[in-house]
């Protein structure tokens, strides 16, 4: 595979690395700084080991040295930007930090690049509002680790350009990598806010004596994480009542108001917002096929679970 347009990576981390491998798996030269040639060191330590482990599970498009060749460290940020067509910044989750960066990003990276943050929380028009070419600049924030979980999460500002929306989402799906645009900024965006919301439960459960934290983690490594792993919340509480989404929200929407308002949240279901989702879960699936997705879903939890009960890592 011919080597593609350079990316520029900036943040030696585990994020950091976990881009390298994404994007030299594919056949881009990346380029990865950072200030402390410490974290350089245990970067590429660690992308040999990660391309080691990933060749034993068949995950390479190519071989590990050929994809590690690909990726060269740099401690000089005019190094790691020439010529780059996009600039993905993890530095730490600090928003005096992250101005710091994107100041020297806008005046150092090509005119055409994207520079992307893979913030976890801070929205790009808070580190990059006030820079000259924030017109260029959003938010890519990814799982950890992003070589394992594809999603990407662009987040832009109302003054990014539709043009770097679509940039991004063009390099990044190129990558393997799963783009999703959010419609608007907010904290935490899509993900964090999801995961947020189970920690938060999941602690008070523990702190309510309900479960203790091994209770807790098996009924989500045996129950809802298998399930989620193969539909989302939406789509599985579609798929649980026949009828759909309505239908569900019709049987269980006193329940889990009544769970929400122990804890002093709202906890009512508006009929407006619940007409919505089915509106939207019906153009994605018409209720005449539910019974064809329910078979679907199963036959994917079987396909886990055959590869579970062959893999002693998975138990």
């Amino acid at each position: 595979m011919a080597d593609r347009s350079p990316i520029a990576i900036v943040g030696a981390g585990s994020i950091g690395t976990g881009f390298a491998l994404v994007f030299a798996g594919k056949g881009h030269a990346v380029r990865l700084y950072d200030i402390a040639p410490e974290r350089l060191a245990t970067a590429v330590a660690n992308l040999h080991q990660r391309l080691g482990d990933l060749a034993e599970f068949d995950l390479l498009d190519a071989p590990p040295e050929a994809i590690a060749a690909r990726v060269t460290t740099t401690s000089s940020l005019e190094a790691a930007l020439a010529d780059a067509v996009l600039v993905i910044e993890c530095a730490p989750e600090n928003l005096a930090t992250k101005l710091a960066v994107f100041t020297s990003l806008d005046r150092l990276a090509p005119a055409e690049a994207v520079l992307a943050s893979a913030s976890s929380a801070i929205p790009i028009s808070a580190t990059a509002g006030n820079l000259a070419g924030r017109h260029r600049c959003l938010v890519a924030h990814p799982g950890n680790p992003p070589y394992l979980l594809p999603v990407i999460e662009l987040v832009p500002a109302p003054f990014t350009a539709p043009a770097t929306v679509a940039a991004a989402t063009a390099l990044f799906a190129a990558a393997g990598m799963r783009p999703v645009r959010l419609e608007k900024e907010i904290d935490g965006f899509v993900f964090n806010r999801l995961q947020g919301a189970v920690l938060r439960e999941a602690y008070r459960l523990v702190q309510d004596g309900i479960a203790s934290v091994d209770a807790i983690d098996t009924v989500m490594r045996a129950g809802l994480g298998r399930r989620w792993a193969v539909i989302g919340p939406f789509e599985t509480a579609d798929l649980n009542v026949e009828g759909g989404i309505e239908a569900h929200a019709a049987r269980m929407g006193a329940a889990y108001a009544r769970m929400a308002e122990q804890h002093g949240e709202a906890g009512t279901w508006d009929a407006d917002l619940i007409a919505e989702v089915t509106a939207q879960r019906r153009a994605l699936l018409p209720l005449e096929q539910w019974h064809e997705a329910t078979v679907r879903r199963d036959r994917a939890l079987m396909a886990l679970e055959r590869c579970r009960r062959a893999s002693p890592e998975l138990e």
